[in-house]
């Protein structure tokens, strides 16, 4: 499907109610913001293009969510578009596109039932308007009406709202519309990613982003109810599987349990419910912990205050027999919510663990129909989950961060005569970082540093870390000069894995025990002990002036040299990891650092950050860097550098970022 004519037919995006929650912020712009023809099909020409048909079916929806992601992930790649535009993709922005292209196909599949053809495109970025996604979906039948759309009756006194699918475009997209042409009708939208954006920029984004996802949330909660009052297998057959993947959608990716709660909530009401009250139970909180209220919601927003007085009180008791399944439970007096209804409690279970429990309601019934308790169970089984993993990420990122604070110095030693700063950023918090730093005093008036890299993150890393740094600072501290301190450090890191290997060998074999028949191999044992790192000894002079320094690199990125008239050198030559070859010798060098010198020591964090196929020290850009530093203290080149690397690409740095500065004052 080419592009279509601009404004033939095209209808501007309908002036849709906000939620009383937001009524406060300004509608989105009309397709003439964006300065072209209504829709997006006067854009850029040269513009990467996926397109795809599906069968107007009910397996439509998810086919078209795995295409649009997968174009994603091709275009997230190298490929058609400029280095500096690679990687443009969060997660985020990912679950925007599948919601969105979600409801176009679905909106296609109900009300046309004819062979939807799906067409996204990206459309680059200028001065004065981001990169952007534009998705186009038609179908073969124009003279059905657009889910979601408003539409007169005879008497053009009402309108009659065929559904909540546009309002969930409309919350999510910059702008959108319908253009006819014969025999085809396509619904359009554009979505901005935050491609160009300013690094100071990048967290507001992440905030407009979540507030998209919540208000995309209300939409779906206060859009007219789709679960009737009655059973409607017809609902449940056309409705409920894209409620559940557009549950999914907002779910997936949340590491905030309380956020989750607040999801969960405004998804369930109004649409299967008049109200709810979720408790979650304190994590690791013992037998006798008391479930925590973390979420009530009500239709009208008047009543939530006395409903949580009514069930705060107490949380729902359930039977160990319950399980995930339905409880009927007393009717809550609380004023506004009427005098009688239905109310049912849900465990919420994830692994076979209670993680906390559900009440809700449907005022003026006595029975909530079996097909929706089924709905509101399959429901809660994918926020149970959710909550699940977002319980085990925080327990894994609180262990990183008491793992990282343990393996780093808690402070660091002070240089006569020399200026130092440090930046250490890990590229994940859920993860112990591999790349370690460290000064300290040595023997007999020299001042040691040091700046590792183990390879890997996670566990396996600190484990290398947890060896290396105590080994370091003691065989720095019995004397020993630069090159000696790494030749024994590779031997420790060596024997200790063919050690491992050894002990990984002798588990594998208890059992059946065979005599091996060639010379174990370190790497063998599981995780290879393999460490770059750049090690040195400072020792002032006893004027206060120059500083005599030592040094060695050990597969580790060379360390630079800034002298006061602005030329930058390699300190350093390049030597083979520790951990690698039993035996190898290293060597070091030797210069003198006057006042003014600048030494810079860093990461391949900092030297393979990437933009598409570039990276940061391509053609010496570290060099270049660095030499604009002249005469800057140390903590200023630190964050130069650090502003440097992190302006060099549009997306955070994929791996753990560390350097260290040394300036003769």
């Amino acid at each position: 499907m080419g592009p279509l004519p601009a404004q033939r037919g095209s209808v501007n995006r309908p002036q849709l109610p906000l939620p009383a929650a937001l009524s406060g912020e300004a509608a989105r712009d009309s397709p003439a913001r964006t300065g072209a023809p209504a829709g997006p099909h006067g854009a850029l020409a040269a513009c990467p293009t996926a397109r795809t048909s599906l069968p107007g079916n009910p397996l439509a929806p998810g086919a078209a969510r795995r295409f649009i992601r997968a174009a994603l992930a091709d275009w997230a790649g190298p490929g058609p578009l400029d280095a500096g535009q690679v990687g443009l993709f969060s997660h985020e922005f990912a679950y925007e596109a599948a919601v969105l292209v979600n409801e176009l196909v679905t909106n296609a599949v109900v009300h046309a039932g004819t062979t939807v053809d799906v067409l996204c495109r990206l459309e680059r970025g200028s001065t004065t308007q981001p990169t952007a996604l534009v998705i186009e979906v038609s179908d073969h039948h124009p003279a059905r009406t657009v889910r979601g759309a408003p539409r007169r009756t005879r008497d053009d006194l009402t309108e009659q709202e065929c559904g909540r699918g546009l309002h969930v475009v409309a919350a999510l997209a910059e702008c959108w519309g319908i253009t006819y042409r014969t025999g085809l009708k396509t619904v359009w939208a554009r979505l901005c990613t935050d491609a160009g954006e300013p690094p100071e920029r990048h967290g507001a984004a992440r905030d407009e982003r979540l507030q998209r996802g919540l208000r995309a949330a209300e939409f779906l909660a206060h859009a007219p109810q789709l679960a009737p009052r009655g059973p409607d297998r017809d609902w449940i057959n056309r409705g409920a599987l894209s409620f559940l993947a557009e549950a999914s959608d907002l779910l997936a990716g949340q590491f905030d349990e309380d956020l989750i709660a607040a999801l969960a909530g405004q998804l369930l009401v109004p649409r299967l419910a008049d109200w709810c009250a979720i408790w979650l139970d304190e994590d690791a909180g013992g037998p006798l912990a008391a479930p925590r209220l973390a979420r009530v919601w009500h239709a009208r927003e008047a009543v939530i205050a006395p409903l949580r007085a009514a069930v705060e009180k107490e949380p729902p008791r359930l039977p160990a027999a319950a399980r995930g399944g339905p409880v009927p439970m007393p009717w809550p007096r609380a004023a506004g919510l009427g005098a009688e209804g239905a109310a049912l409690a849900y465990r919420l279970v994830a692994g076979g663990r209670e993680v906390g429990a559900l009440l809700l309601g449907r005022a003026g019934q006595t029975h909530i129909p079996d097909e929706i308790t089924g709905l509101i169970e399959d429901f809660l089984r994918r926020v149970a989950l959710a909550i699940g993993a977002a319980r085990q990420y925080t327990r894994q990122a609180t262990i990183s961060r008491i793992l990282q604070r343990g393996l780093l110095p808690s402070r660091v030693a002070e240089i006569p005569g020399v200026d130092s700063a440090f930046v250490y950023q890990p590229s994940n918090e859920a993860l112990a970082g591999g790349d370690f730093y460290d000064v300290f005093p040595g023997a007999a008036g020299r001042w040691c540093f040091a700046l590792g890299d183990v390879q890997g993150s996670g566990p396996e890393a600190a484990v290398i870390t947890g060896l290396a740094r105590p080994w370091l600072r003691l065989l720095a501290r019995e004397g020993h000069p630069v090159h000696e301190v790494l030749d024994r450090l590779n031997q420790l890191l060596v024997d200790d894995a063919t050690e491992a290997a050894e002990a990984a060998v002798h588990l594998a074999t208890a059992e059946h025990p065979v005599e091996p028949t060639a010379p174990l191999d370190p790497a063998d044992g599981g995780q290879a002990r393999f460490l770059s790192l750049l090690y040195g000894e400072l020792v002032p002079d006893a004027d206060g002036g120059s500083v005599h320094c030592t040094l060695a690199s050990a597969g580790h990125p060379l360390p630079l040299l800034l002298r006061p008239d602005g030329s930058v050198c390699p300190a350093a030559a390049p030597q083979i990891l520790l951990g690698v070859v039993e035996g190898a010798r290293y060597e070091s060098e030797s210069l003198r650092l006057t006042p003014g010198d600048t030494l810079l020591c860093v990461t391949d964090g900092v030297t393979e950050r990437r933009s598409g196929p570039r990276m940061f020290d391509d053609a010496d850009g570290l060099a270049t860097v660095l030499a604009g530093c002249t005469g800057l203290s140390a903590a200023a080149v630190a964050g130069r550098i650090k502003q440097a690397v992190h302006d060099f690409a549009d997306t955070p740095p994929a791996d753990d970022l560390a350097l260290l500065v040394l300036r003769v004052s």
